[in-house]
């Protein structure tokens, strides 16, 4: 499974990458913020994104809303620090099919992409 990690943080891409490794996904690729995750998109065409809410050039939200626009199946996470239920609930209002708050186990995370992909597979048998 080939995941898009959308981070402007290096240092939290490298976490995320090694417990993303640890969870058994090693193909992963890197962008520093919405613009370039977008660009990125069409050439990489990953099967799930992990993207963060707050960065510079274009934010993770408005990343969600863009993507949503032509692709409505492409599994997202929302991998932030927001926790507040409104912010939750303007994440999956945009489109996004799971929500992690930072700072998360590699269980966490593995749960949230297992339930993601499970609920897709469900969704695209039905």
């Amino acid at each position: 499974m080939k995941i898009l990690l959308v981070d402007d943080s290096r240092t939290i891409r490298n976490i995320q990458k090694n417990v993303l490794s640890e969870i058994g996904h090693t193909d992963i690729v890197e962008a520093a913020d919405g613009v370039e995750a977008l660009s990125k998109l069409g050439a990489e065409r990953p099967d799930l994104m992990l993207v963060d809410w707050n960065m510079p050039n274009m934010d993770g939200i408005t990343l969600v809303r863009k993507v949503r626009e032509t692709d409505k199946t492409l599994p997202m996470i929302m991998v932030t620090t927001e926790a507040e239920k409104s912010r939750v609930l303007e994440a999956v209002k945009a489109g996004v099919n799971n929500y992690v708050v930072k700072p998360f186990t590699a269980e966490t995370l593995s749960e949230k992409i297992k339930q993601t992909m499970d609920k897709i597979a469900a969704t695209a048998g039905a």
